[in-house]
């Protein structure tokens, strides 16, 4: 069985930075890419940024030059720095990740979610 454990959120003032953390722990073959997103009150979910098991990385044009997305791929976790934070980032953030299993099964896994709630 998969699990995603994130950590990190809490509460900032506007300008300051958090950083979220996501381990997986479980049976896998491989991880394909991991992301983040966030959802916050009223609104869709949202991708943040994500990041490939090569490294490649992409971000959504509100957190820019904000966010910075990372991996330890010998650690199975990834990693969002987040710089320069602004009341409308305010949202639960979850992680996700794309996994093959052994077998070559590949499915998607969700972590519980990590709120991160920025004052004025």
């Amino acid at each position: 069985q998969v699990q995603l454990v994130e950590s990190g959120g809490g509460l900032v003032q506007a300008g300051g930075s958090l950083r979220l953390s996501c381990a997986v722990s479980g049976s896998i073959f491989s991880i394909n890419a991991m992301a983040w997103y966030r959802q916050a009150p009223g609104n869709e979910r949202e991708l943040v940024a994500g990041i490939t098991s090569g490294g490649n990385a992409a971000y959504a044009d509100s957190v820019k030059g904000r966010f910075t997305i990372s991996d330890d791929n010998a650690k199975n976790t990834v990693y969002l720095q987040m710089n320069n934070l602004k009341p409308e980032d305010t949202a639960v953030y979850y992680c996700n990740a794309d996994i093959t299993h052994y077998g070559l099964r590949r499915r998607g896994y969700w972590g519980q979610g990590t709120q991160v709630t920025v004052s004025f």
